[in-house]
């Protein structure tokens, strides 16, 4: 079995600028910059032998590349404890119809689709259960965050390997949208 999710992977220089938000919460495993990502469908463990039908499923997918921009930042929570930090993504309808696009062509596969509700974003740290409390100054200091927008121009099938230190996220595949030229032209 490996775990595998699609995603679109972020330029460096956006990478670096996420990476000058980490620090000041006490209880944030900030993830590395190499790590940083917008998870689009999280597949999870999976038989090897569907990893060829998932490469040919998304394959197929035809949608336009586009400029996407991080602004804001926020928190995931249950049972009043924070578990997430992230930066958010700019209501982006081409986004929302490539994760459309992404999630049925996993469906057509044979994966299961996940249960919850598409939310933009990049997680910059993972928390051990902390009251909000401890991350409201954060929140605060942050909240105005803005980045340059940055070109869509694919999306990346990626496994993930789980060490002692949280997770690696290795690239399998990466899969071109049609590109702004080509549109123009068409």
């Amino acid at each position: 079995m490996i775990r595998l999710f699609v995603a679109l992977a972020l330029p460096e220089t956006l990478g670096k600028r996420l990476a000058m938000l980490a620090g000041g919460v006490r209880e944030a495993r900030w993830l590395d910059i190499g790590n940083l990502h917008l998870t689009l469908s999280f597949i999870g463990d999976t038989s090897e032998d569907m990893v060829d039908d998932i490469n040919h499923a998304l394959e197929k997918i035809r949608a336009d590349g586009f400029d996407m921009t991080l602004a804001g930042v926020g928190h995931f929570q249950s049972r009043k404890k924070v578990h997430a930090l992230w930066a958010g993504i700019e209501a982006n309808p081409a986004l929302m119809d490539l994760q459309g696009r992404v999630a049925s062509a996993l469906m057509r596969a044979g994966c299961v689709p996940d249960r919850r509700r598409f939310t933009p974003h990049v997680t910059l740290a993972r928390l051990k259960p902390a009251p909000p409390a401890h991350v409201r100054d954060w929140l605060e200091a942050n909240s105005l965050f803005r980045a340059d927008p940055v070109p869509v121009t694919g999306f990346t099938l990626f496994q993930s390997h789980l060490i002692q230190s949280g997770a690696q996220y290795q690239p399998l595949r990466e899969f071109p949208l049609q590109a702004r030229e080509a549109q123009k032209a068409g």
